[in-house]
């Protein structure tokens, strides 16, 4: 089946006894057993719930992969990923995550004896160089999220497999309808459902995808014994969601390139960061590991002062943090999504202080262009 029919179609085992159309939203805590000795399929949501088993195996299905699980963050997905460690491992990471991950990575990691080293992953031959003993993962987006760099994922997926090392991909800003990492050569794919397979900016979750059964069942274990699983009621929400991802995409990715087509013509742009066009330096990698240029563009206004100015003035793009929504948004990840990268760090990956990053939605593609006209000038 085509994408389209497959978010229509439920890949799960779970059936409701009365054939309902939407999943029901099974708002319990715990499920009465047949006896003491005999255990259902499902004993405490806690553990495992029906309407989070159907957004799970949904979501698996879409990556193409065989294990999903459900978390109430992406955060928290991705913290479940590091939980495949042990102390005194490595993880070796593309320098262009997104702040929340970064934070994790250098605040917490680090009370767990856990290092993780920052490197520019585009660059495959230091990614080699920079394997030790100690290396365990490798942890990368494409599209980087702000500057939306493209990584050779299947590249990457190369040297993980060589080395023996785990290799997780954040796929936030395409979603399973544009790329598959596993596909490429990843071992657990992480979405921050918050943003386009809910993409209503009404629920918050994490989702990971897995193939291995050996990981699936550490991943399950931690998710478990932390209780950090998405509650019903958003799974709930996510699966509705995920019943127009396409339409959405569509129609996003279609406003999208003509914005960015738009801005590179502007004289006040001075650069535009966005992998659909064909002057993105990495256009044709990442035409051949993914179906779409996405929704998410960023633009280098003349100054942080600029930046701000067109973030305020513009009367469409709301100022907000996340992206993936229907409606458009826009920030400066200077001093909101990535405020939470130590400045160090910061200064070092060399991240503009005029940066301006886009969340195109399904607006009229003509009223946007007028706003962002009269606001950049």
């Amino acid at each position: 089946m085509k994408f389209a029919t497959r978010l229509q179609q439920l890949a799960s085992e779970v059936v409701d006894q009365y054939g309902a159309m939407a999943t029901p939203i099974y708002q319990t805590a715990t499920f009465e057993q047949e006896s003491a000795d005999m255990h259902g399929a499902f004993d405490y949501s806690r553990s495992g719930n029906p309407t989070r088993k159907v957004l799970e195996d949904q979501v698996a299905a879409l990556e193409g992969g065989a294990y999903g699980f459900a978390f109430a963050s992406g955060m928290a997905a991705t913290t479940a990923i590091t939980r495949l460690l042990r102390p005194g491992d490595e993880i070796l990471a593309d320098w262009d995550v997104y702040g929340g991950t970064s934070r994790l990575f250098g605040s917490i990691l680090e009370r767990a004896n856990i290092r993780v080293r920052y490197l520019d992953a585009t660059d495959l031959q230091q990614v080699r160089d920079a394997i030790n003993p100690a290396t365990k993962l490798i942890f990368a987006e494409s599209p980087t999220n702000p500057l939306l760099r493209i990584l050779d994922l299947r590249g990457l997926g190369t040297i993980a497999k060589e080395a023996g090392l785990l290799f997780a991909v954040d796929n936030s800003t395409m979603s399973p309808y544009l790329q598959n990492p596993l596909e490429l050569g990843a071992h657990v794919v992480m979405h921050s459902a918050t943003k386009f397979l809910g993409g209503h900016s009404d629920t918050t979750g994490g989702i990971l995808v897995a193939n291995d059964e050996a990981i699936a069942k550490e991943l399950r274990f931690v998710q478990n014994s932390e209780g950090t699983a998405l509650g019903p009621l958003d799974c709930f929400l996510l699966l509705r969601g995920l019943k127009t991802l396409k339409l959405r995409m569509d129609a996003q990715q279609t406003n999208a390139m003509k914005i960015a087509e738009a801005l590179t013509q502007n004289a006040k742009v001075q650069q535009v960061f966005f992998p659909g066009l064909a002057t993105h330096a990495r256009h044709e990698l990442h035409a051949q590991q993914a179906r779409g240029g996405g929704s998410v563009i960023s633009f280098r206004a003349s100054s942080p002062e600029e930046a701000n100015r067109i973030a305020k003035d513009a009367q469409l793009f709301a100022i907000a943090v996340s992206f993936g929504s229907t409606h458009s948004t826009i920030s400066v990840p200077h001093s909101m999504s990535h405020a939470s990268v130590p400045a160090a760090l910061r200064e070092q990956r060399g991240l503009p202080l005029d940066l301006v990053r886009l969340s195109i939605g399904v607006e009229d593609v003509d009223d946007l262009l007028e706003d962002l006209s009269r606001t950049i000038g």
